[in-house]
């Protein structure tokens, strides 16, 4: 029920956004910010998860897409220290991925520097 409350919020904050560009998922809140309206009434994000590998946070988010259709889609994480500064991510690779109608998918990363703390994760429809 917390976590629909989030939603709707965020919904409601956000929903006069100019940045049509995708989704993102804080681990902080766990409140989803829409960029792209169309795209967040076609994916849902559940079991954020983070743990330690050697030493590095480690990330994984749940999406599932709510529609019929496939869906081609991109993510990157961003990575941040725990005073939120940015330590690695806007640099990083998109990772392309294929979400099937109505099925879900993993997305998962390994931050590059134990500094990291905390994760953002965004997601866009695919640039071909």
């Amino acid at each position: 029920m917390k976590y629909l409350m989030a939603l709707f919020l965020a919904l409601m904050v956000t929903a006069c956004s100019s940045d049509p560009a995708g989704i993102s998922i804080e681990n902080s809140n766990q409140n989803v910010v829409i960029g792209n309206a169309v795209l967040a009434r076609s994916l849902a994000f559940n079991n954020a998860h983070t743990s330690k590998v050697n030493g590095l946070m480690k990330a994984s988010v749940v999406v599932a897409n709510k529609v019929n259709t496939d869906l081609n889609l991109q993510y990157r994480f961003y990575w941040y220290d725990a005073q939120g500064l940015e330590v690695s991510g806007s640099d990083a690779p998109w990772h392309q991925f294929a979400l099937k109608g109505n099925d879900t998918m993993m997305l998962q990363g390994i931050a590059e520097k134990s500094e990291a703390s905390q994760y953002r994760i965004y997601v866009r429809k695919a640039e071909h």
